[in-house]
């Protein structure tokens, strides 16, 4: 076991996470869920991510929806209003739980490491997609 003080113990420990969760239909209703969807659209379009097509016989579809969620500073404040397309059966997004950065820091902090840390705005948008993929929007 690792060596570290109480206090740094005691900040591993989990908290309960505060997510936004609204339908499209109560979203719409607000400026800053507007905004961040028109923003997310605008992203997608300048990406170059899709382009209209027919869909070609015996070829798959996976469904998507908007996800809501409020991102939040360091002090617990709101940062940004946030939405994101998602495909509700294939899913997969890696970050990193709460507890586990809590984990590392503490971790980092008793040996003395510096660490740095980013945001890098739709970041699944960077990837290249070799295969054909059909979505109904």
């Amino acid at each position: 076991m690792l060596n570290v003080l109480l206090h740094t113990l005691l900040f591993v420990c989990p908290s309960v996470p505060i997510l936004s969760q609204k339908s499209f239909k109560e979203a719409v209703k607000f400026d800053s869920w507007k905004e961040a969807m028109m923003t997310e659209i605008k992203s997608l379009e300048t990406n170059q991510t899709w382009s209209l097509v027919k869909l070609p016989p015996g070829k798959p579809v996976v469904g998507c929806g908007w996800v809501y969620e409020v991102k939040h500073k360091a002090d617990g404040s709101s940062r940004i209003h946030t939405d994101r397309g998602v495909d509700f059966f294939e899913t997969f997004s890696p970050v990193a739980k709460l507890t586990t950065v809590r984990f590392l820091l503490s971790v980092a902090v008793s040996q003395n490491w510096h660490l740095h840390q980013l945001d890098v705005d739709n970041a699944f948008l960077h990837g290249d997609l070799h295969e054909e993929v059909y979505m109904k929007l």
